[in-house]
């Protein structure tokens, strides 16, 4: 109570404090990147040149493309980052060029004789390859008399016009830039030499091999040395970070095996007295693929057994692929190896289509009975299926199992020859006619089976869990942990070079706990070993595979790395250039022969080699030695020459002039030819480069 009196007497202090409290809260909120009480907060996922992308049109719109759909969401992610980013930039350089999309140009695009490239890939049916013209069809009558009303679908469309508008931008000022690619004559002249000189030359290759590792001592002079005399190779454009991580796997125990069995053969009783097979192997998580298989199509495991029971039986259980199963045979038969057959399509995949389609093929069948069309005819104008139509309907040489169960049922089983069918299946309502059968034939069964997988209980992964949180409760420190790691026999791995968008680390693979890794790596210290416990979850089965204990080993900088970060990575190679060095002073004189001789080596040939050979027997890749080898007369012997595998000294014996080029302007062509093919992929990399970009999506996800 004398608190609040003493507050009310000094109202004025209360005011005070509230006011640098609330100061104080919204600077940490400028500094922090976080949302702000007045809404004003950084939900800017990322700034292309000025142009703001906002975290909830970056949600909206994959949502849109995606939905709820399951998979790996961080690629898609990438992939409409990336869109986002060349559509800014695109946009602002056709701007610049005056360049644009009419809408006489977009109806074109989307509904034209050649729609652009978004529309192909989305809109191409699977089983014919061609644009589905109907379906765009469709959807632009319903565009133009405005009953295009489902909202998802509109927001849709709306965002794939964007697409399709910078697309066709994009292939705008490739071609601006294809076609300014201009190749002089003296560049085309220089093609011709490289093309048509070939050369012979001799050479002798000391390996690296020839000096010990152990006569080799690097400072850390040696190590930078090298980086810059190769920085263009090694220089990073964003800052990097490596992990060392080990691996608690789960893996079920013998226990966890029996459990599993047991459970099959507790369901064997029932699987053979089954009257329903589809019930209950519907019930217990079974499979039927309703085809007759012959030996060959079996399980090797099941093969002979499947062909000898009687029809009826239940075999099992048996291990197959990670599970114990129980095979039950419901039928055997012996079935042609071939036969013709024609039917008529009327494709339906809702109720009401399906009703429909059964309706006009029952009107077909009566044409045909009361022999008002033939079946070639009525196929050619009714069937849907773009396969057989054309040819009346008609499929020969078909194989059991080619096609569906239903179809497969008729044609090889219960069908007579030259009868009608009428048969459902998921594609819909076929009215089909065997019209042959070959005379050989293979015995074949047709079977069901019940499975469990054999994978850890819930009671072995929270065993293994708190093993791993064991193991991160007393290593807290990297050094510890690598300690840890060796005591108990585990494993300790390295990533690469991380950024800070990265999903995926090393073997673990991409998804959420590989993220969660990235995420933590970059909020930590080098040493640091994360306090959380990071389970990746199995790809089939959706158990939890393996545990994972993750600490920061290094962080990189953007630019060139340290010698400490890379000396691993570089240390062999370092290594052969000072052997190399060693090697040059070695080599006395420039006979080839007395080379060899002094270094148990031996003199090689190798003939016809042009220019720009990437690769040459028995030389392997050694660009150096080429190139060196075409900077030399006929008859000079090369000074030593350091290259990927060892040190060369040269000789040219064969060096023919090319003579004077005579079609120029093909030359032209066939030289620039593939520089033009590289602008689409090129291009757009060397806007994004000079691009200002501001990337914050490591905030968000």
């Amino acid at each position: 109570m004398a608190l609040i009196s003493k507050i009310r007497k000094n109202s004025w202090l209360l005011i005070v404090l509230i006011g640098l409290g609330l100061g104080g809260f919204i600077i940490m909120d400028m500094t922090s990147g976080q949302q702000s009480v007045f809404g004003s907060s950084q939900l800017t996922v990322g700034e292309i040149d000025g142009q703001k992308l906002d975290w909830n049109q970056f949600n909206r719109v994959e949502q849109v493309l995606y939905g709820n759909s399951g998979g790996e969401v961080f690629s898609r992610r990438k992939q409409l980052w990336d869109y986002f980013v060349e559509e800014a930039i695109v946009q602002d350089e056709a701007k610049a060029l005056g360049l644009g999309v009419s809408k006489s140009e977009l109806m074109d695009l989307q509904f034209g004789a050649n729609p652009s490239p978004v529309i192909r890939q989305r809109f191409t049916d699977p089983n014919t390859r061609q644009v589905n013209f109907q379906q765009l069809n469709q959807i632009k009558t319903a565009i133009e008399n405005g009953t295009f009303s489902d909202p998802q679908m509109r927001a849709f469309w709306s965002h794939q016009e964007k697409e399709i508008i910078k697309e066709r931008l994009q292939s705008k000022l490739n071609a601006m830039v294809t076609k300014a690619i201009y190749t002089p004559t003296w560049m085309a002249e220089m093609g011709y030499q490289d093309q048509n000189v070939s050369l012979d030359m001799a050479y002798v290759k000391v390996p690296f091999d020839e000096i010990d590792n152990t006569e080799i001592t690097l400072s850390d002079a040696d190590y930078k040395n090298y980086l810059e005399q190769n920085k263009a190779r090694y220089r990073q454009e964003e800052e990097t970070r490596k992990l060392e991580y080990t691996v608690f796997n789960v893996l079920p125990t013998v226990t966890d095996s029996a459990k599993l069995r047991e459970k099959i053969v507790s369901l064997i009783p029932d699987f053979e007295a089954a009257e329903n097979d589809s019930a209950f192997v519907e019930r217990n998580y079974g499979s039927i693929n309703g085809f007759y298989l012959s030996k060959d199509e079996l399980s090797p495991a099941v093969a002979d057994t499947a062909l000898s029971i009687p029809v009826g039986s239940v075999y099992g259980p048996y291990v197959e692929q990670g599970s114990y199963k129980a095979m039950k045979v419901l039928a055997r038969a012996t079935l042609a190896d071939s036969a013709d057959t024609r039917h008529i399509l009327i494709s339906a995949d809702t109720p009401q289509k399906f009703t429909a389609a059964e309706k006009t093929i029952d009107s077909l069948e009566n044409l045909l009975l009361t022999g008002v069309a033939t079946f070639d005819s009525l196929a050619i104008k009714f069937s849907q299926d773009p396969g057989s139509a054309s040819k009346g309907g008609k499929y020969e040489n078909v194989t059991p199992n080619q096609f569906v169960p239903q179809y497969n049922e008729v044609l090889f089983i219960t069908g007579q020859v030259g009868q009608l069918y009428k048969v459902r299946s998921d594609f819909g309502w076929h009215l089909i006619e065997v019209l042959s059968r070959s005379a050989s034939s293979t015995e074949r069964v047709k079977v069901a089976f019940i499975e469990e997988r054999i994978v850890p209980s819930e009671d072995t992964q929270n065993d293994v869990y708190e093993r791993a949180l064991a193991f991160v409760g007393k290593n807290r420190s990297l050094k510890e942990m690598a300690q840890s790691v060796e005591a108990e026999g585990l494993e300790l791995e390295t990533s690469t070079g991380l950024k800070k968008n990265d999903f995926t680390v090393g073997a673990l693979g991409a998804g959420q706990a590989s993220r969660d890794i990235v995420r933590w790596a970059f909020n930590a210290s080098e040493g640091d070993v994360s306090p959380e416990i990071y389970g990746f979850q199995d790809p089939v089965d959706y158990y939890t595979n393996k545990y994972v204990v993750a600490g920061l080993k290094s962080v990189q900088a953007a630019g060139l790395p340290s010698v400490d970060n890379i000396k691993d990575e570089i240390e062999q190679l370092v290594i052969n250039e000072k052997k190399g060095e060693m090697i040059v002073q070695r080599i006395q004189g420039d006979n080839l022969e007395a080379i060899a001789g002094n270094f148990s080596t031996q003199v090689d040939t190798a003939r016809n080699v042009i220019f720009n050979a990437s690769f040459l027997p028995n030389l392997g890749s050694e660009p150096k030695v080429i190139g060196k080898a075409f900077t030399m007369e006929e008859g000079q012997v090369s000074k030593p020459v350091i290259g990927k595998s060892g040190v060369f000294v040269i000789k040219v014996m064969r060096k023919p002039q090319a003579g004077q080029a005579t079609n120029i302007p093909q030359l032209r062509r066939s030289i620039a030819a593939p520089v033009r093919s590289q602008v689409p992929g090129q291009l757009i990399q060397a806007m994004k480069k000079n691009a200002a970009i501001e990337d914050n999506r490591s905030r968000f996800y």
